[in-house]
């Protein structure tokens, strides 16, 4: 039977038309040009899959170029986070490129165009100027100082590079068209002047370029074939073939800008400056806080990368917004953790269960599978003894006949061990139960062969041997915000909506294989879900996160 092809994208479509047109395979490089003023979230993912991943499908190399010419927001710890990320994700850049390397070119360029006539100083305040822009039916006004001498725009384009002027005063506009019917060529700024020390080139610079004049010209310079931006940068396309047209050369590859959709994900806000504000805020505890879904966040959370990848694949690339379930995202996170994280036991809602006639002082080692859908992972062993925990909401005094788990005269397995019987039960004061009397089957053990342990009972459950337990800090992650688009509700602020449960800490008690992990590792608390051991995690004081539940919980909340 033939492997049927994976159908191209329409990206993937365009590429294939330049190849068969204006450009060879070897002329083909991409670029992914985050701005370092925040963490990459989910949304960045997608951009990430898509160039790197059109560098693996045409072997063609990608550049991590970042955007960094806003000196006001721009960090070197967005630059060291980033990096993380993308290798994180499996990806490996050809060159290491800023923006703020291309700094003298870009005012050399802008002064070609001065000397052309199709740059000058404005200095009116911004005020005026968007007063003067006009309307998407109306025509904007042109700048009084739009017909400024080329030597008096060259003068005080050089005072606004040597810092001579406070912030505001002046700006440098390209001269375009006021009366265009896209707003984005009514005369749009190409530097302002900020008095800030920037990340890479200190106080060099007191001018410095707007997006849309640095991204096509770093493009040029990089030689990128295909600038692939997201939808809201559609009307930004006629500026940036604008500028390439000043410029270009015609030995040199011109690149091509093109357009694909976000891909928005529920129960959360990827906008930098909401999550800028839930961390200042304390809502959550930074950029990586594992509710937060920046990339570092989703990889402290657990998160495997392969999940990741696998998710943006499943959702493509169309041409179209629109909002993508975050259950899709974690399906792909509990696939990929069921092939390959280890089974152990936890209890974190413990009820004592005494074995009544289990010899007193014994204990014994019960073989346990690692993992049943890896054959290699081999086996471990588990304490067992006369005390054990096993979940509260695991025992019911009385329970109907579609409860399979332990209530009194009933009979339950024991994951790896016996079979028990609940004869009798202890409450406290407030009559909530605190301990439960069972006994068990010496003869029923999992495993042995025997008749007694081939019985079947419906139900098993986990549990943990009290003296053996190891107790940790377990962290139990939920969604970020009670509503499935926050920021979409015009009457709301989006904090509104922010979900007051999304972390509740709670003491686990654990089989003492988990002594010796490591943070990062994960594992399968058998029917509760998957947890990893998080970076605040010690020896002397364990702490898991919970990546994801077995199940979609959510799902049966929206059914109700």
């Amino acid at each position: 039977m033939e492997e049927t092809k994976k159908s191209l994208n329409f990206i993937e479509h365009i590429i294939e038309e330049d190849l068969g047109k204006d450009y060879s395979k070897s002329d083909l490089r991409f670029r992914f040009p985050p701005e370092p003023n925040g963490y990459l979230h989910i949304g960045h993912a997608s951009s990430i899959c898509l160039n790197f991943g059109l560098g693996l499908r045409y072997n063609a190399p990608v550049n991590l170029r970042f955007d960094d010419t806003n000196p006001a927001k721009e960090e070197k710890e967005y630059v060291d986070a980033i990096k993380r990320d993308v290798e994180w994700l499996g990806f490996q850049w050809d060159k290491e490129c800023y923006a703020s390397d291309y700094f003298q070119q870009l005012y050399d360029w802008a002064v070609l165009l001065i000397k052309d006539g199709k740059a000058y100083v404005d200095s009116q305040s911004s005020e005026e100027m968007a007063k003067q822009k006009g309307t998407p039916t109306e025509p904007g006004v042109e700048s009084p100082y739009r017909n400024r001498t080329v030597a008096e725009n060259l003068a005080l384009f050089e005072q606004m590079k040597k810092g001579d002027f406070e912030e505001g005063i002046h700006v440098l506009r390209a001269k375009i068209d006021m009366a265009s019917t896209n707003m984005l060529m009514r005369d749009p700024i190409m530097y302002r002047v900020i008095h800030r020390a920037h990340h890479r080139t200190n106080t060099d610079w007191c001018i410095y370029p707007m997006y849309d004049w640095t991204h096509g010209e770093s493009d040029y310079i990089e030689q990128v074939s295909h600038s692939l931006c997201t939808l809201e940068f559609l009307p930004h396309r006629e500026l940036y073939d604008w500028f390439l047209d000043q410029l270009v050369s015609k030995d040199k590859l011109r690149p091509k800008q093109r357009e694909f959709a976000r891909r928005n994900l529920s129960h959360t806000v990827v906008s930098k400056r909401k999550l800028l504000k839930l961390v200042e805020d304390g809502v959550v505890s930074g950029w990586d806080d594992p509710r937060m879904p920046t990339i570092s966040g989703m990889r402290r959370r657990g998160y495997p990368p392969e999940s990741i990848r696998n998710f943006v694949d499943t959702i493509g690339i169309a041409k179209r917004d629109n909002v993508v379930d975050v259950s899709l995202l974690e399906f792909h996170v509990r696939e990929h953790l069921n092939k390959v994280a280890p089974r152990v036991m936890a209890v974190l809602n413990p009820l004592k269960v005494v074995i009544t006639n289990y010899p007193e002082g014994e204990e014994e080692w019960l073989q346990a599978e690692n993992n049943p859908e890896d054959e290699s992972a081999g086996t471990r062993e588990v304490p067992f003894s006369k005390e054990i925990y096993i979940e509260q909401e695991d025992f019911k005094e009385e329970a109907n006949r579609k409860f399979f788990r332990l209530k009194l005269g009933g009979e339950v397995r024991l994951k790896n061990g016996y079979i028990i019987k609940a004869e009798s039960c202890t409450k406290d004061d407030n009559g909530n139960i605190v301990e439960v009397q069972c006994t068990y089957d010496p003869k029923s053990k999992s495993g042995s062969g025997t008749e007694e342990s081939l019985r079947k009972v419906k139900g098993t459950l986990h549990w943990v041997s009290i003296k053996h337990a190891e107790t940790a800090e377990i962290r139990l992650y939920d969604r970020l915000f009670t509503n499935e688009t926050p920021d979409a509700d015009k009457e709301k602020d989006f904090m509104e909506f922010v979900n007051r449960d999304s972390l509740q800490i709670v003491t686990g008690y654990l089989e003492p294989s988990l002594k010796n992990v490591t943070i990062g590792d994960q594992v399968q608390f058998q029917r509760l879900g998957y947890f990893n051991v998080d970076q605040d995690s010690t020896d002397e004081k364990l702490i898991f996160n919970r990546t994801v539940g077995l199940r979609d919980t959510w799902a049966k909340l929206k059914e109700k």
